[in-house]
């Protein structure tokens, strides 16, 4: 079955990671949406490599309206969730215990949205510290799967792992 798959993301994020998965998503038939501040904006990886026209405002969609969540790395996640309703976004997908896929920095939405106390996770490792703080419980591997909901990883080499899991919950 075909998912519909939220992506938060802004300036800054890490080129692969986000071009790779989604472009993978996209073959297996899911509809990928770009979410930002604003539609019809372009947001620059911070390799200078991509670019992404946004889709959608995040004030004009609903969590309900989707079936997965990713997130991709770099320093995207760390800009967004200053702001209160990127969080929102990303915390009602993991209350609702819908797929979400963050790959790096991914992981830091879901800090700021306290919805990691007891989760296996895996991130970048400079959030190492962060995620244990959040009450996760970190694993230092390519992909770990929480739940059969939650699948992180790393760093860009960890990216085949990522999108194989990712698509195993996906369906």
């Amino acid at each position: 079955m075909k998912k519909k798959i939220a992506v938060l993301v802004t300036d800054y994020f890490e080129d692969s990671e986000y071009t790779e998965p989604v472009q993978s998503f996209r073959e297996k038939g899911h509809e990928v949406t770009a979410i930002e501040r604003e539609k019809g904006k372009t947001v620059k990886g911070k390799q200078g490599k991509s670019a992404v026209v946004i889709d959608e405002g995040i004030d004009d969609v609903s969590p309900e309206n989707f079936d997965a969540l990713f997130i991709p790395g770099g320093f995207s996640p760390d800009i967004l969730r200053s702001d209160e309703r990127f969080v929102r976004f990303a915390k009602a997908f993991m209350d609702a215990n819908k797929p979400v896929l963050a790959i790096c920095h991914g992981p830091q939405l879901l800090i700021t949205a306290e919805t990691l106390q007891g989760r296996d996770v895996t991130g970048y490792k400079s959030i190492h510290v962060d995620l244990k703080n959040a009450g996760a419980n970190l694993h230092d591997k390519e992909v770990v799967v929480c739940q059969n909901q939650l699948v992180t990883s790393r760093q860009p080499d960890d990216i085949p792992a990522f999108v194989q899991e990712s698509l195993r919950i996906l369906g």
